[in-house]
């Protein structure tokens, strides 16, 4: 690629890049705003609630408890060479909590509920659906964005507590019934070695994830162009935007809660 060929790419990629915030801190404000000026839809939100629940709650639950497998596995590997396998536990609890319980869970409501959320307003949008909302004078981000806004807000913590909850759970049987460790013993040092730091800031984190989730997906959906491909395009910019914010947001509130503020 020549020189000139590759700083037109990465110009056009900065300016992609700060399209894209622009229109998420656009998107942001009016949600915000609409979320809390009245009439308010409680029955819309608890609507997405339970569907965003409902959809993630199996794949959740068999990756958190895959996740406790195989990380006890591969610590006790290690462990059993230096005859600490007690420790397994304390290590678990931290990378699970602090971690992959709370990346992980995003990453899995963002593939499985962010592109419903985008293929779905995407449709909308190509139908012209959201057009003939807003002839209704009723507003789309208010109808459509705020109780999805809401709903990943409530419900990403709680599968990340119950993803937490699993995967400790995988790696409890590993322990127990492979490598004979007391299950009192093993959770009696789970619980020692956690603090309640280390659970807050998990769930903490996911309230951002989901604010992501949320705006990115249905940011992607309402700019759909192009028909059918179009969607299909739109949906997967979606999980890909996502996936690479959630863990830029990651990287910063780990390095603000354990080396900044520690």
């Amino acid at each position: 690629m020549p020189l000139k060929d590759f700083f037109i790419h990465i110009g056009r990629s900065v300016i992609s890049f700060l399209y894209l915030l622009g229109g998420l801190t656009s998107l942001a404000v009016q949600t915000v705003y609409y979320a809390f000026t009245p009439p308010f839809k409680v029955e819309r939100v608890f609507e997405q609630v339970k569907k965003t629940g409902n959809d993630s709650l199996p794949i959740v639950s068999l990756i958190a408890l895959f996740i406790g497998f195989i990380f006890a596995l591969q610590t006790a590997y290690f462990m059993q060479r230096i005859g600490s396998e007690l420790y397994i536990a304390s290590l678990v609890a931290l990378s699970v909590v602090r971690e992959l319980g709370p990346v992980i869970t995003a990453l899995v409501v963002a593939g499985r509920v962010g592109a419903a959320i985008t293929a779905e307003l995407g449709s909308m949008q190509v139908t012209e659906q959201i057009d003939a909302l807003e002839t209704l004078a009723t507003n789309p981000v208010k109808y459509l964005v705020v109780p999805r806004f809401l709903a990943l807000i409530v419900v990403l913590p709680l599968l990340t507590l119950y993803a937490n909850l699993i995967g400790i759970l995988g790696s409890y049987l590993i322990c127990v019934y492979k490598l004979g460790i007391s299950g009192n013993l093993y959770m009696r040092v789970t619980f020692e070695s956690l603090l309640y730091k280390d659970v807050f800031t998990g769930l903490f984190k996911t309230i951002f994830f989901g604010i992501i989730i949320a705006l990115v997906s249905c940011y992607e959906g309402f700019n759909v162009q192009g028909g059918a491909e179009g969607v299909g395009r739109a949906t997967r910019l979606s999980v890909v935007k996502s996936f690479i914010l959630i863990i830029l947001a990651d990287c910063f509130f780990t390095a603000l809660f354990y080396f900044i503020f520690p």
